[in-house]
């Protein structure tokens, strides 16, 4: 996201919402899903603030794991091997209570992973359009599957392939060029109604 604004005293009625909206998932974990650069760190984290949850960014959960840098994990043991780390890591992430957890672009494209998911906790697609995230991941030189050819020839190509499989996530919400809050705001809306026809199992609360 490139517009900075945050808002550091929410109205009491967002707060009231954001502390409802936590209590009714339960120990459900929200893990948030789309390509790279549509902004599920930044408004990961603001998420997480907003609900009073813990944050988790996957990418760093394997880069502690592996005491290696996602670029030199790629580098050094290719793709297949850091996506067999990247699923034990978000497995595990997905077991341990309510939070907010942010996952590689690639993530969601594993079937288990997206199993794990969906039988733990909610997904939440952030769906950004091509020029959006064009312009976001130029911003960043540590993209491992952008390191070769041209950037937005991959990113077509990635948006073709993985599209249709993040709209398996049962909530989508537009990410633009808008404030982090106006893109909050509309995620805690959609969980709100996604809420109302999947209440938290008894053992979950």
């Amino acid at each position: 996201m490139s517009t900075e604004t945050i808002e550091d005293n929410p109205s009491p009625e967002r707060l009231v919402t954001a502390a409802g909206i936590a209590r009714r998932l339960g120990r459900r974990p929200i893990v948030l899903v789309g390509m790279m650069g549509a902004g599920k760190s930044s408004i990961g984290k603001r998420l997480a603030t907003r609900l009073g949850l813990p944050f988790c960014d996957a990418d760093i959960e394997i880069e502690k794991a592996a005491n290696q840098t996602i670029p030199e994990i790629f580098e050094q043991h290719g793709e297949p091997y850091f996506r067999a780390g990247e699923r034990r890591v978000i497995l595990r992430l997905v077991t341990e209570g309510a939070r907010v957890i942010a996952t590689g672009g690639g993530a969601y494209m594993d079937a288990e992973t997206r199993a794990a998911i969906a039988g733990a906790g909610v997904a939440i697609w952030l769906n950004a359009d091509l020029d959006v995230l064009l312009a976001r991941v130029r911003r960043r030189s540590n993209r491992p599957l952008l390191k070769n050819g041209d950037p937005e020839e991959t990113l077509r190509r990635l948006l073709a392939e993985r599209n249709p499989v993040y709209a398996e996530a049962p909530i989508h919400v537009k990410s633009r060029e808008v404030s982090h809050e106006t893109v909050i705001d509309e995620v805690l809306g959609a969980l709100d109604a996604w809420l109302d026809s999947n209440p938290a199992p008894a053992a979950t609360q």
